[in-house]
């Protein structure tokens, strides 16, 4: 049952989504025109629900996951989150023409999960094989679909039309919870809520210093978090911003909570 659930959540959320890129995306506008924010009202008031939430728990959280937990130990969670990420890379690269990448990719799952005992240890990198990128918004950008109009999705964050339906399809894309399904619901269960926890803990943990700065030097939080967001999509993307667009320091932050993996 709650498997089911599961899915119907992830396949709502992506058919709101394509809905609203139906009857939102304008005709015939570049990618990331102005602001590209015309529901400005309705994200702030989610990007405030978010950030307070993040405050109360996410952060202290992530704070205490450091305090308690050694480096060493932090670093081969990381790995296996990252490594347990590398067939929704492959599969994008697939669907993305990317050979090259896609083959690198593999390499990298194969040795990490092999040699490096389950993506524990990053091994790849030292037989040439570097993380690639790759998700499902990314696709749907090389198959020419414009990103529509800004959003802050609840819990995930800054995002777009274009990149929130590539989020549910990137959900169903991941093959774990197809491996524990098939076991009892309390195995999926307990796969899922860890899961979660392990990649909100390590995304929040890493970038503890940098949001603090990103929210303690802005006038506006939302603003400026939607012009990062947007400059460092662009950049994984290769797309061009607008020339008045204002720029910032790369910024590598990932500010999700993901209640669907």
């Amino acid at each position: 049952m709650f498997k089911h659930r599961h899915y119907a959540v992830v396949l709502a959320f992506s058919a709101l989504l394509a809905f609203s890129a139906c009857s939102s995306v304008p005709g015939g506008k570049s990618e990331y025109t102005g602001d590209n924010d015309p529901f400005e009202s309705v994200n702030r008031v989610i990007f405030d629900v978010n950030d307070f939430l993040d405050r109360l728990l996410l952060r202290p959280l992530a704070e205490l996951y450091r305090v308690t937990v050694p480096p060493p130990l932090r670093d081969r969670v990381a790995g296996i989150v990252k490594n347990m990420s590398e067939p929704v890379i492959f599969a994008n690269n697939v669907l993305q023409g990317e050979v090259t990448r896609a083959g690198t990719t593999l390499g990298r799952f194969l040795t990490n999960t092999t040699l490096g005992v389950g993506g524990m240890f990053e091994v790849a990198n030292g037989f040439g094989l570097p993380r690639q990128t790759g998700d499902f918004g990314q696709t749907l950008y090389t198959w020419g679909l414009p990103s529509g109009p800004y959003l802050v999705l609840p819990l995930f964050g800054p995002s777009t039309v274009r990149e929130g339906i590539g989020l549910g399809v990137d959900s169903f894309m991941s093959p774990w919870k197809y491996v524990v399904a098939i076991g009892d619901d309390t195995t999926y269960t307990a796969f899922m809520a860890s899961d979660t926890t392990a990649n909100a803990l390590v995304k929040r943990e890493e970038n503890i210093e940098p949001l603090d700065t990103l929210r303690e030097g802005s006038l506006d939080f939302y603003a400026q978090m939607r012009s990062v967001y947007r400059q460092h999509r662009a950049k994984e993307l290769g797309a061009p911003l607008p020339s008045d667009m204002p720029t910032f320091e790369d910024f590598e932050a990932e500010q999700v909570t993901p209640i669907i993996h």
